[in-house]
């Protein structure tokens, strides 16, 4: 198990990068890696569902991140977002999701990748357009999850 880091000293440094990696990192290793949610208090869950799809978007856009386990909490995530401040970011996730039936991203992981892997190629197009509005970061995601996280650092 990866030991509890400073919340205080990772809330002062000057390096926000290095502290949401730490800080992800630990709590991914609480809730082995997203498998054992229940391990993790709501603000964590938060901080978790958020790092979730940047991670997954920077890596391999939106088509990876509703791919992978990440994506059965996308309709939670838009929820996660908005609760940091991240309103475009929501608006850009709501957007990605709106081409699921319903408008709901399936929970089961194999039924996701078969829906994405049977959508128009436009879908794909569109997501990739998607990526790159994610990517202008008009929310500063790193700021606005450190600030929840120092809102409820007694959580962390």
């Amino acid at each position: 198990m990866q030991p509890k880091p400073n919340i205080e000293q990772l809330l002062s440094s000057d390096n926000i990068n290095n502290s949401i990696i730490e800080l992800d990192n630990y709590i991914c290793a609480l809730c082995d890696w997203g498998d054992d949610l229940d391990a993790l208090t709501y603000p964590q869950r938060v901080f978790h569902f958020n790092q979730e799809l940047e991670r997954e978007v920077n890596n391999g856009g939106f088509e990876q991140y509703f791919e992978n386990s990440s994506g059965m909490y996308a309709n939670d995530t838009i929820t996660t977002l908005e609760l940091v401040g991240a309103n475009t970011t929501a608006n850009i996730l709501r957007s990605a999701i709106d081409f699921f039936p319903d408008k709901q991203v399936p929970i089961d992981q194999d039924e996701r990748v078969e829906m994405v892997s049977t959508m128009d190629e436009s879908v794909a197009e569109r997501w990739e357009e998607l990526d790159q509005q994610f990517f202008n970061y008009e929310d500063n995601l790193n700021s606005l999850n450190m600030e929840f996280v120092r809102k409820h650092k007694e959580d962390f």
